[in-house]
């Protein structure tokens, strides 16, 4: 059984366990805090040198670090309930969605850089919110027009994917940061499309075995 080094509230984590539940994959989970920086210890250190979450140690001892890598391994080596589209152009189009999420909302404002906002420009818990606050809401203003274009039910079709990976933890950190998410219909219409399957439910962060 694959085995999931993750943190309940950390967005990568989370993308990997809705990809692992969306293919029906049994996993066993073991929590790195990263409150108490767990993630730097020598134990963690060993499995991922990066020190960050998530890592997935496969049956045969192997180890995959990066979310984005670990879902593209997951769709090449599980085909069932594939996360990207049999076109090249739609799977490029998926990509870029998720990659916006990935690559430009979320590394900004993940828990390393506020930590740095905190420790190296004084700023208090209001203008690290702030700050999130503002890349979070600059990123969705991307993405709802593609969420509001879809002609599915879900933002590619009418299945779940990678896409819907990414965003769903996104949209729960934008809540957490108390982003107006009125301002993006099309994305929480499909936050609450995904909230009714059993896959989200069971990777969301409160039904975590080390949520607090």
């Amino acid at each position: 059984m694959p085995t999931l080094y993750s943190y309940w509230r950390s967005s990568a984590s989370y993308r990997v366990r809705i990809a692992l539940a969306l293919k029906g994959i049994r996993f066993e989970t073991v929590p790195v805090s990263l409150i108490d920086g767990e993630q730097a210890g020598a134990d963690y250190a060993s499995i991922n040198p990066q020190k960050v979450l998530p890592a997935l140690r496969l049956d045969d001892g192997r180890v995959l670090t990066q979310s984005l890598a670990i879902l593209e391994y997951l769709d090449e080596a599980f085909p069932q309930h594939p996360l990207l589209p049999a076109d090249p152009f739609e799977r490029a189009k998926v990509r870029a969605f998720s990659a916006v999420i990935a690559s430009d909302i979320h590394p900004i404002q993940n828990l390393s850089v506020l930590k740095y906002l905190r420790e190296s420009f004084d700023q208090d818990d209001d203008g690290v919110a702030v700050w999130a606050r503002h890349w979070i809401g600059r990123g969705l203003e991307t993405l709802e027009p593609i969420a509001a274009a879809s002609q599915g039910d879900f933002i590619f079709g009418d299945e779940p994917g990678l896409a819907e990976v990414c965003l769903i933890p996104q949209l729960y950190n934008a809540a957490r940061f108390k982003v107006e998410l009125d301002r993006f219909p099309a994305l929480v219409a499909i936050d609450a499309a995904c909230a009714e399957l059993p896959a989200f439910r069971s990777a969301a962060p409160q039904t975590q075995p080390d949520t607090p």
